[in-house]
């Protein structure tokens, strides 16, 4: 009887090895150079990295007071955008309209300053007073109150091994694996509605400025 709970309780151990493994895993990330997409002075998305050697990958930062430099690499945790797992584990809502502002940069609905910026304000609050920027996270942050998680299939966060906020490198977002593929059109119906609305309020606010 024993011998049947311990191996009864050795296949479930196995079990949840396997599926954490599945779901996570460690990567070596080289940043190689920033795009040329620069608002307030800083550079905003698409940064490019290699991972594990690879080529170019365009990622987008999320953590603003972190900071890197050109040729510098370091061992990341990837994980699945809504597991808990990054710098910022335990602001699921933020990472979830982090992933709504992704992916609107990602189909054109959203510039990559103003995304990036947003991204930014939901991690580190206050470092904008741009309307366009508070009102892209305040309709972001609706939105993602009503999102399944299957929207976010495919979406990763690259943490850096031992980082915290403001200290090692910083976190970014991006895809599972080394090369970017767009998100299926009909996954991201939901999502790209609301954004085409977000949009057009944030134009709306730049003309009243």
């Amino acid at each position: 009887m024993l011998c049947r709970r311990f191996l009864l309780s050795l296949v479930v151990a196995l079990s949840l090895s396997t599926l954490a493994s599945a779901n996570s895993a460690t990567v070596n990330m080289t940043f190689l150079y920033p795009g040329s997409n620069v608002s307030g002075g800083y550079y905003t998305y698409p940064y490019y990295f290699s991972i594990n050697g690879g080529r170019a990958t365009p990622m987008m930062c999320d953590s603003f007071s972190n900071h890197i430099s050109a040729g510098e690499s370091w061992s990341a945790h990837v994980s699945g955008l809504l597991s808990g797992a990054g710098l910022f584990g335990k602001n699921i809502m933020d990472y979830k309209a982090a992933g709504i502002i992704f992916l609107g940069v990602m189909n054109g609905t959203i510039s990559a300053q103003t995304g990036n910026w947003a991204v930014w304000n939901l991690f580190t609050k206050g470092i904008t007073t741009n309307a366009a920027v508070l009102a892209l996270d305040s309709n972001a942050l609706l939105l993602a109150q009503h999102a399944p998680a299957s929207e976010f299939k495919g979406l990763a966060l690259y943490t850096p091994v031992g980082a915290t906020p403001g200290h090692g490198p910083q976190e970014f977002i991006g895809y599972r694996g080394t090369a970017m593929s767009a998100p299926e059109p009909g996954s991201l119906m939901l999502l790209s509605t609301g954004l085409i609305g977000i949009a057009g309020l944030v134009r709306r606010k730049l003309r009243r400025a």
